[in-house]
């Protein structure tokens, strides 16, 4: 499962969710040989790399010599970080997964080229985990859950066994499902949701505050 590939690193990015990444490559052993931001100058240097412009990386780190890491954050009802992915695979390149020294994940799961799996993360048996999605920060994904392309769960998300999540889904900080639940692609689950039905494709979902609490034994 994990990524056990030794060529050089260029980091897409210089944000905050590339500095989450670029310590987990640290942590992890690999080191980042460049990095690329058109907000940051060149000339600079990020986590320790030196900033270059596109047009410089791409000419002087053709693909198959390199490999890429994603490092822009995933903001919901944003599409920049999917199109960045598509874009350099259209000329040629391949994305490194990242997966953080204290990750726990099965020996069975599957995780897809380009998969980040942060801090404290937990993945268990039978999952499967599509290109370019983002396993942030304490989550925990139990058995069985099938989670699409492109997704991300935010820090803290919590999934019962057997769910299923489309490609392009965001599930907000601290957000949990039960077990066997399916949410439709491109949803955006807000932070602190917790899923009871199935959510079909495209919405935004919100959960509503309870009416009024009811005492345990009431």
């Amino acid at each position: 499962m994990r990524d056990l590939n030794t060529k050089p690193l260029i980091l897409l990015g210089a944000g905050g969710h590339a500095k989450v990444v670029a310590e987990a490559l640290r942590l992890s052993g690999r080191k980042i040989a460049g990095v690329t931001d058109p907000y940051k100058p060149s000339g600079t240097h990020f986590c320790g790399a030196p900033l270059l412009t596109e047009e410089y990386f791409i000419s002087n780190h053709p693909p198959g010599k390199v490999e890429l890491v994603n490092g822009l954050g995933a903001i919901p009802g944003k599409h920049r970080r999917r199109e960045v992915g598509q874009r350099m695979r259209q000329l040629g390149y391949r994305f490194a997964s990242v997966i953080h020294p204290s990750a726990v994940i099965a020996n069975d799961a599957g995780l897809a080229e380009g998969t980040q799996v942060m801090a404290g993360a937990v993945i268990q048996p039978g999952v499967t985990v599509g290109v370019d999605t983002i396993v942030n920060t304490g989550v925990c994904i139990d058995h069985d859950c099938k989670i699409a392309a492109n997704c991300h769960l935010a820090p803290g998300v919590v999934l019962s066994g057997g769910v299923i999540i489309g490609e392009n889904v965001h599930l907000g900080t601290g957000s949990s499902v039960i077990q066997n639940i399916k949410v439709g692609s491109g949803s955006i689950v807000a932070a602190g949701s917790t899923l009871y039905k199935d959510i079909p494709r495209g919405v935004k979902y919100i959960q509503s505050r309870p009416e009024r609490t009811v005492n345990i034994g009431e």
